[in-house]
């Protein structure tokens, strides 16, 4: 059994890890598609074709079930492919609705009407990619209503992640934390909308301050995982687990044992 977890790069690592941890008898099919990172500076279209192509391919390997790990790729890709028709027994599920549920404080497939939550201030990092489609609003309203949202795009943090310079990813956060106070001086809650960020969450706290509660994925999307397989034990998938890239094994293997500090290998998709 596998179930498949998708990224751009090597952001999707901080979901796999959590998921992992959070659901150790279970097999995990992780694809990076390294050859083609970042996707946060591509068009919509871009980013359906190349994750559309990376989802058939982790649906060969045996997965039934994909977590598009990549914010980018759930933001410009998820509902369309939804809404195009998925081949029978498969599924393919994003990031932002077990964010966003954290952040009103409603339970896991709680779809009653939108209503006021205690949150009224937020503060959103992402990609450009994915502050252009304005999916994480859309997905916001229709759980809450009232809150203020904005957005702070985040060039070159992703670049600097996946080049190993975490110097110059560090500088970059802090610029992008000025640049989003300067707009909300007093947000309560951030969101960080790439799965690269969360091994800048340090970076982020300090810079945003410690009255902010940040938000990161990779447990809360862990956590949402493991009551999805609860609800849907069919999803479980067969095949191998595994890790897989499109770029270079071997560069991409050394990075990834970097940032998880533990031998990660990779083989070629």
């Amino acid at each position: 059994m596998a179930v498949g977890i998708f990224d751009s790069g090597l952001g999707g690592l901080t979901v796999l890890n959590a998921a992992q941890k959070r659901l150790p008898d279970v097999n995990f099919l992780y694809y990076g598609d390294n050859a083609r990172a970042p996707y946060g500076v591509r068009d919509a279209e871009d980013v359906y074709q190349l994750t559309k192509a990376a989802v058939e391919s982790m649906w060969d390997k045996g997965c039934d079930l994909v977590i598009l790990a990549c914010n980018t790729a759930s933001a410009a890709a998820l509902r369309r492919m939804q809404e195009g028709g998925l081949p029978k027994g498969k599924r393919v599920l994003g990031v932002f609705v077990p964010l966003i549920e954290a952040l009103t404080e409603r339970q896991w497939g709680d779809n009653s009407p939108p209503r006021e939550v205690a949150v009224q201030h937020v503060a959103l990092f992402a990609t450009p990619a994915t502050v252009a489609s304005r999916a994480f609003q859309r997905e916001l309203a229709f759980r809450a209503i009232g809150v203020d949202v904005e957005a702070q795009s985040c060039g070159g943090v992703v670049d600097a992640i996946e080049d190993g310079d975490l110097i110059l990813a560090e500088a970059l956060v802090r610029s992008h934390v000025d640049a989003l106070m300067r707009k909300m001086p007093h947000p309560e809650a951030a969101i960080l909308g790439c799965t690269h960020y969360p091994l800048m969450e340090e970076i982020f706290q300090t810079a945003l301050g410690p009255q902010v509660k940040v938000f990161s994925q990779g447990t809360l999307v862990a956590d949402s995982l493991a009551d999805y397989l609860q609800r849907h034990p069919d999803m479980y998938g067969a095949g191998e687990g595994g890790y897989f890239t499109t770029g270079d094994p071997s560069r991409v293997s050394d990075r990834a044992t970097q940032f998880l500090r533990r031998e990660i290998t990779f083989q070629a998709a």
